[in-house]
């Protein structure tokens, strides 16, 4: 089956869509004129989402959107977090991780430990788009995405660190700094929702480890009829809370996203051992255009898009209850 080609990026509307980079608070006001929205986490989100508006402007659909975004983002290996240039596992090499949820029919696929795929998450749209499943993982993720003319490298070089890791002829410290992840949501012009989440996951992982982001309601999810959520940092302390499907009901009950992104921090924090220290950020965007962030025990930077642009914005850690 032939490749999908991804929407391209036109260097005018590219140009139109640069924003100014300001530090602003989280939360913003209903901009329902002003679709199509995006919102992407870290400073790299400012460039996933002008690649999503841009693929906009050039007649994509939502899911070309989050799928362009986060390509380069994957592309770039920004932040050594994302793509197949981000930290690798305890045994010397990346297994990466990507999900991508559309509101409308409540669709997802999603790709867990693949090795040698470049766009884990072109792999995670055809999982939703091409198969009954939702979740591939390891090899059958990289055969599937593969058979889909997905972009790959060669892995031969991986036996040996695979065998060594077996035969426990392992480093003594690997590195395990670093687990950040792109989370872009986009609201299309009609009203509907879709999100994408790529990660190499956490530094020096065990081989096998699947963290947050791959998995619908924890990394990132969507109910089209009232909003999106998508999560960044130590996955484990997200995906014990189902915290995005969590920050979404919170939504269905009446708050907006900034009040629903602060609770979810709250709420974790009192159950969990850890208190605040989870080092857990997340962002919403909900069906009216309205955005908000929060971070458990840092600044936070994200950015934030509509069609007067992007702009990079931070929030401070909450204020512990």
């Amino acid at each position: 089956m032939p490749m999908r080609q991804p929407s391209r990026t036109p260097l005018v509307a590219s140009l139109l869509l640069l924003g100014a980079c300001v530090s602003a608070p989280g939360a913003s006001a209903p901009i329902e004129n002003m679709r199509p929205v995006v919102i992407g986490t870290w400073p790299f989100g400012q460039i996933a989402g002008e690649h999503a508006l841009a693929a906009f402007a050039a007649g994509g659909s939502r899911l070309d959107a989050v799928e362009a975004g986060v390509r380069e983002i994957e592309r770039l290996s920004s932040d050594g977090s994302v793509g197949l240039g981000g930290r690798p596992n305890a045994a010397g090499y990346p297994q990466l991780d990507a999900c991508i949820l559309d509101g409308v029919g409540h669709r997802a696929g999603c790709v867990a430990g693949v090795e040698g795929i470049v766009h884990p998450i072109s792999a995670a749209r055809w999982v939703m788009e091409d198969s009954k499943h939702v979740l591939l993982v390891g090899e059958g993720a990289r055969w599937f995405a593969l058979e889909h003319g997905v972009e790959s490298v060669g892995i031969e070089d991986l036996t040996a660190k695979k065998q060594a890791w077996v035969a426990r002829e392992r480093p003594a410290a690997p590195d395990r700094a670093g687990h950040d992840t792109i989370a872009l949501l986009v609201l299309d012009a009609q009203g509907h929702l879709a999100a994408g989440c790529s990660t190499s996951g956490a530094g020096g992982k065990l081989p096998g480890r699947v963290g947050d982001s791959p998995i619908p309601g924890s990394g990132i999810y969507v109910d089209d009829e009232i909003g999106a959520a998508g999560a960044t940092g130590i996955g484990e302390n997200v995906m014990r809370y189902c915290a995005t499907y969590q920050i979404v009901e919170f939504m269905r009950e009446g708050m907006d996203p900034q009040r629903a992104c602060e609770e979810m921090i709250h709420r974790i924090a009192r159950v969990d051992p850890r208190g605040y220290k989870l080092d857990i950020c997340f962002i919403a965007l909900d069906k009216h255009g309205r955005t908000g962030a929060a971070a458990s025990n840092q600044k936070f930077p994200f950015a934030v898009g509509d069609l007067h642009g992007t702009q990079a914005r931070s929030v401070e850690a909450v204020v512990p209850r």
